[in-house]
């Protein structure tokens, strides 16, 4: 018999940036903290007093080192994710239960010498360009609902770009 217990910790705001070439292939990295496959695109914490507009650029920046992007779109509610229990006691010192993201869809500006994952505060260990409709298949799986919900939001945003 499984128990489920109430969690009332509260959800962490942050952003997440589906990063898009003009192929149509997303911008995903492999955790570097993970010895499982964990590919995921830029997402981070807003910070305080912080719009999510400039979060997502900032988070961008600071994780794949590049701004060469344009927002386009962004999703209409905030998504909800919960970490496994496991985890949730260890990130963010226990204080939330997961993750509640405004997810922008933006344009890639530059070329893929601009990207740069060795930045101060290492995310990534390797990146790659994805077919979009491709993410939840690789996604560590307590995202992929979440990833599931991008998808379903930028679909005909991104056809359009394959289509230009």
């Amino acid at each position: 018999m499984t128990v489920v217990v109430d969690d009332a910790r509260p959800y962490r705001r942050g952003v997440g940036i589906a990063l898009i070439n003009a192929d149509g292939h997303v911008f995903v990295g492999q955790r570097h903290d993970s010895a499982e496959p964990a590919w995921q695109m830029p997402q981070g914490g807003i910070d305080k007093g912080e719009d999510p507009q400039t979060a997502a650029l900032r988070e961008m920046m600071e994780e794949i080192g590049t701004d060469k992007a344009k927002i386009i779109a962004e999703t209409p509610e905030w998504l909800r994710y919960d970490l496994p229990t496991a985890l949730s006691q260890k990130m963010w010192k226990g204080k939330y239960r997961g993750q509640e993201q405004k997810w922008f869809l933006m344009t890639f500006l530059g070329k893929d010498c601009d990207i740069n994952i060795a930045t101060e505060h290492p995310e990534f260990s390797t990146w790659k360009w994805l077919p979009f409709h491709d993410l939840p298949d690789v996604i560590v799986g307590f995202k992929r609902d979440i990833y599931i919900q991008v998808v379903a939001a930028f679909r005909s945003a991104v056809d359009q770009i394959v289509k230009t």
